[in-house]
């Protein structure tokens, strides 16, 4: 039987999505990028050789799987083009890359105002990584969006590009900041339609015959879960939904044809930018953390921020998302923490919670209950099964599936995929 695997990041992003992901193509056919846009980042080890994706699918390293970019993305198409010469001068060069004429394009415009929304909202802002994310997507349901299959056509292009900078430069130029004109982005952008074309289809009907034809389908957002639009920690949360409800609407298909949704969750939480964080904590631990987990930003490089596990918000993602299994990521880099905790519950006003309040004030009040636990001391880099992994460690792991009623499907001890030992057969 074929299947549909969705991976999806249940804290703040930074999981380790593109591991899993990576690690899952070889058993996938199909790998899809359902939302999302350079805004975000996979970090993937192939032939001892580091790559940074952010906008490419996990499965461009293998020249026999189908990558799509879906239609929930937004596209900057500098930065693919860009990402696409930087694979090819490292050898990658056998590989298929389907795009979705759906698509919408992030365009300069956008990153100004990206960074321009930031500037007025002052100590308030949400600590975006100015990539012009925010702004493409607020055109996307404004109506005046470009999208891929535009980059096409002259006259579409001109007309469209018409529309949205007229209310572009309202907004800049109310600011004294630089406006456009359409005739310095036409001829820009038609020339990367012209170096995309090959690549651009509807990539639903495409995916929908691979479906047809008993493939196995593997599909990666961007972020996690906490910062969906809808069910994150609002107003510091991404432009999309990178939740398993989201993969139909933004790829084309029924959503009764989901059937795995894999949680991917860190041994320990971590968050980059502004916003809610409870169970962070500063530290020699923290900073230990950091330094052995490699806790900075793969877009930006900003230090993460470091804190326990969060079982308030393990359960809401399994909520909203009906995960099937877990992915504990970087289990390794607790190894010699002495005492290990997990939060279990929140203590807001003096009254104990077990779930997100909606209100952002309301959250920012809650003070985690933990739970400790006694670390490890044993190197489990080499580990390939769980029945070798130290007591206190698998102790760990059986609290974390216990507490969350999730089954741990996969664990991870390290960056290359044979340090990935897999509990459950998912495809």
């Amino acid at each position: 039987m074929n299947k549909r695997v969705v991976i999806i990041g249940t804290q703040w992003g930074d999981e380790g999505k593109g591991k899993i992901t990576d690690y899952l193509a070889n058993q996938a056919d199909v790998v899809v990028r359902s939302q999302g846009g350079n805004n975000a980042g996979h970090t993937i080890i192939f032939n001892n050789n580091k790559f940074a994706l952010h906008l490419i699918p996990s499965g461009i390293f293998n020249p026999n799987i189908i990558n799509i970019m879906a239609n929930g993305m937004v596209i900057n198409p500098q930065a693919l083009l860009q990402e696409i010469d930087a694979l090819k001068t490292r050898g990658i060069t056998d590989f298929k890359l389907y795009i979705s004429d759906r698509a919408h394009v992030v365009m300069p415009y956008h990153i100004d105002l990206d960074g321009l929304f930031e500037d007025i909202k002052g100590e308030n802002a949400v600590g975006t990584t100015k990539k012009g994310i925010g702004p493409a997507y607020a055109d996307k349901v404004s109506r005046i969006g470009i999208r891929m299959s535009d980059l096409l056509d002259e006259n579409t292009l001109g007309k469209k590009l018409e529309v949205s900078l007229e209310f572009a430069n309202i907004l800049l130029s109310a600011k004294n900041c630089k406006i456009y004109t359409k005739e310095e982005l036409l001829a820009v952008y038609l020339e990367y339609g012209r170096d995309l074309k090959k690549y651009i289809c509807d990539t639903s009907m495409l995916l929908n015959k691979e479906i047809d034809f008993g493939k196995n389908i593997l599909f990666e957002g961007a972020q996690g879960s906490m910062l969906c639009i809808d069910h994150g920690t609002y107003p510091y949360v991404t432009s999309s939904s990178p939740t398993s409800a989201s993969i139909p609407l933004n790829t084309g298909i029924a959503p009764n044809l989901i059937n795995e949704v894999i949680g991917v969750t860190k041994a320990y939480t971590t968050r980059v930018g502004e916003g809610v964080f409870p169970t962070e904590f500063i530290d020699d631990v923290s900073d230990t953390i950091r330094k052995i987990g490699k806790e900075y930003g793969t877009t930006t490089g900003r230090p993460r921020r470091i804190g326990w596990l969060d079982m308030v918000v393990l359960k809401h993602v399994k909520r909203i998302n009906g995960l099937t299994g877990l992915g504990i990521m970087l289990l390794d880099v607790l190894t010699g923490v002495e005492k290990i905790k997990i939060c279990t519950s929140y203590s807001l006003d003096g009254k104990e919670i077990d779930y997100i309040p909606a209100d952002y004030e309301q959250y920012k009040r809650c003070v985690p209950i933990f739970e400790e636990y006694p670390g490890w001391k044993e190197n489990i880099t080499k580990v390939r099964s769980f029945d070798e992994l130290p007591e206190n460690c698998k102790n760990y792991l059986r609290n974390i599936e216990k507490k969350s009623e999730v089954n741990i499907a996969i664990f991870s001890v390290g960056p290359d995929r044979e340090q990935t030992v897999m509990l459950k057969n998912i495809f």
